[in-house]
């Protein structure tokens, strides 16, 4: 049996997108196109790989059995590929990096427009998913870099990641633009008992941000909504219906009829490290490299710059500070269950 490898490839591609048209799609053909190559590669095969069925195709045994072969020779490929950037010192190649809608929203486009400026032949793909996603990302390799996050009752000890620690993102209050809350000075959780509260979903760490740094201080917030992005909250706090915590890169994008309250440096209210992780046992190509000086250079941009020390704060905290180090178990919530949500 001798079978084409750009078909092979054309058929991973189906079983990836679980259909003709969604591969079709994705690669710029036409749905009839790959049917027939898909054809052609079934009399290479010498049988049947797909099942037509009324509604879309289902992958026979010996389809699935080619479709796993077949992602494994797409990942020796890209691995020459690889090897053929290092040699062309970044004339050539791609890379595959993830993260979280708020980086993606605020931190990301700047590093990929500086990425791009010095090495514009690098094929750079973003996936952007959530923090468990993300890991597994990395682990399988779909991914060679990846931006996460934590807070401290919840650190990320994975043993299989390296992390470099960018910045920290620390919590703000959002409230309406006339509120009567003070502009030239920050405030205490405290100050605050008497308010009601719009948060994300339950299930968010913002939720569970709020409901830490509320007890804290004394009380439970009065919770009023429960929105699904920080859009949807900055509208809420418009409206009246509360104000609001919610991390400062969360914000890019904000109304005009809502504005930003520091919290007291005192307060202790936790901030949220944005790290940038690879796994542990595999070196960091030169294209890899150099997207993570590039982040590494706009993470110490955004801390002088407009947003502020005071609101994304210093991420250079001991011996070898952009490395995140172990942080001691929370007493009050050891180990913790990792967020699902960024």
């Amino acid at each position: 049996m001798s079978v084409d490898v750009r078909r092979l490839l054309l058929l991973a591609d189906v079983a990836e997108h679980g259909s003709l048209t969604g591969a079709a799609a994705a690669l710029g053909y036409t749905t009839s196109a790959i049917s027939q190559q898909l054809r052609r590669l079934e009399s290479e095969a010498g049988q049947p790989l797909l099942e037509r069925l009324p509604r879309g195709i289902r992958l026979t045994e010996a389809g699935a059995a080619l479709a796993t072969r077949a992602g494994a020779i797409r990942r020796q490929l890209r691995a020459a590929e690889s090897d053929l950037a290092e040699h062309s010192g970044l004339r050539a190649g791609s890379l595959r990096i993830g993260s979280f809608p708020t980086a993606s929203a605020s931190l990301l486009p700047l590093v990929v427009t500086r990425f791009h400026q010095r090495w514009p032949d690098i094929d750079l793909t973003v996936h952007s998913a959530l923090l468990a996603p993300l890991i597994d990302l990395l682990h399988s390799g779909e991914v060679e870099l990846a931006l996460l996050w934590d807070y401290p009752w919840n650190r990320l000890r994975d043993p299989g990641l390296t992390s470099v620690h960018l910045l920290d993102d620390p919590p703000v209050l959002v409230v309406p633009a006339a509120s009567d809350l003070p502009r030239e000075r920050p405030v205490t959780m405290a100050d605050l008992a008497d308010r009601r509260w719009v948060v994300r979903s339950e299930t968010h760490p913002a939720s569970d941000l709020l409901l830490r740094s509320c007890v804290r201080a004394g009380y439970e917030p009065r919770i009023t909504y429960r929105a699904q992005d920080y859009q949807e909250i900055q509208a809420m706090v418009a409206a009246g219906l509360g104000i609001a915590l919610a991390p400062r890169l969360g914000l890019t994008n904000l109304r005009d009829d809502v504005r930003l309250v520091s919290i007291a440096a005192d307060d202790d209210v936790p901030h949220r490290r944005i790290l940038l992780s690879r796994v542990r046992d595999r070196p960091a190509r030169p294209a890899a490299a150099a997207i993570e000086r590039a982040f590494a250079e706009v993470a110490d941009s955004l801390s002088v710059s407009r947003l502020g020390r005071h609101q994304l704060g210093s991420v250079r905290d001991g011996a070898d500070p952009r490395h995140a180090p172990p942080e001691p178990e929370d007493p009050d919530d050891p180990g913790g269950e990792a967020f699902r949500n960024a």
